[in-house]
């Protein structure tokens, strides 16, 4: 009996010693990708700051995601928080106490929103810079001038403590940071005319690919909590959820955020897009129709 329990008892420090190697590898693995310095040559902007540049941004802002994350004053706001994946704070964007130093530079706005860079060169966690890397430049400095002209919030920023779940997914290549994946030496801004055009459409809806995958095919969102539900396969497939609905149902489903069915859209999904007006909703559409099908979560 008493060579059982000593078994038992290796056995359990054997287990234990493994998870704890797992454990430190995973650590190890996540911190060298979170704590990677990136090398971005930015290019600069010409900001204008007229009524016209800044009504422009804040459309962009409140229209591409930005509020999503930062809150609708951008004075920053928990992402997410739980046990798994642990607690996500998004950045004060203004100018307030916690909000941005004051040496803070056009350039540090352009290498965090094109590049997912920080200024000290680390990458920037869940910032989905993949989204932004083609706005063009007049989109770009009218972000910006809107960004300069927000009036202070005081909110401190919370922490990013990372769970174990999301440790694990960065460690693997789960979740990659935006600046893991872009190629930063050939990053173009788009040239584009609005108008409801496949083109505009597909300029547009780049802010969708974070969720929806580079061809729109949807399926699990790595980045999202456990209990986000996979996005959906917004190509023509037979497993896509529009392919049965025409542009009205489309434009009133991101307007009241329910379905042609009634059922309501995930509150993962930005109701901040239903805010886009009709030419940037009727050029997205138009975009989708030439989208070729593709299985869900094949991207």
């Amino acid at each position: 009996m008493k060579l059982f329990w000593k078994i038992l008892a290796y056995g359990f420090g054997a287990v234990l010693l493994l998870v704890g190697a797992a454990a430190l590898v995973i650590v190890v693995l996540s911190n060298s990708k979170l704590k990677k310095i990136y090398a971005v040559a930015v290019k600069p902007v010409s900001v204008a700051a007229d009524p016209e540049a800044v009504a422009r941004g804040k459309h962009l802002a409140e229209t591409r995601g930005c509020v999503d994350c930062h809150s609708a004053d951008l004075g920053g706001k928990t992402v997410f928080e739980n046990g798994a994946m642990g607690r996500v704070d998004a950045p004060n964007l203004t100018r307030g106490q916690g909000g941005l130093p004051a040496g803070y530079r056009d350039e540090d706005f352009v290498r965090a929103i094109r590049h997912g860079v920080a200024v000290d060169g680390r990458g920037l966690f869940l910032m989905p810079s993949g989204d932004y890397t083609t706005f063009s430049d007049p989109d770009m400095a009218a972000l910006l001038a809107y960004l300069k002209s927000l009036p202070s919030v005081n909110r401190p920023r919370g922490p990013i403590m990372l769970g174990p779940v999301a440790r694990g997914l960065v460690a693997f290549g789960k979740i990659k940071l935006s600046a893991e994946e872009i190629d930063h030496a050939n990053v173009k801004p788009a040239v584009v005319t609005p108008g409801v055009t496949a083109d505009y459409g597909r300029y547009v809806a780049a802010s969708c690919t974070g969720c929806h995958g580079p061809n729109f095919s949807g399926g699990k969102i790595a980045s999202g909590p456990p209990d986000w539900p996979p996005a959906a396969n917004l190509t023509p497939h037979v497993q896509g959820r529009i392919n049965k609905w025409n542009e009205a149902e489309f434009l009133r489903t991101l307007r009241t955020a329910k379905r042609p069915d009634g059922t309501e859209l995930h509150p993962a999904m930005p109701r901040a897009f239903g805010q886009m007006d009709d030419v940037e909703l009727k050029a997205v559409w138009a975009y989708f129709k030439t989208l070729p099908a593709a299985e869900t979560g094949v991207r």
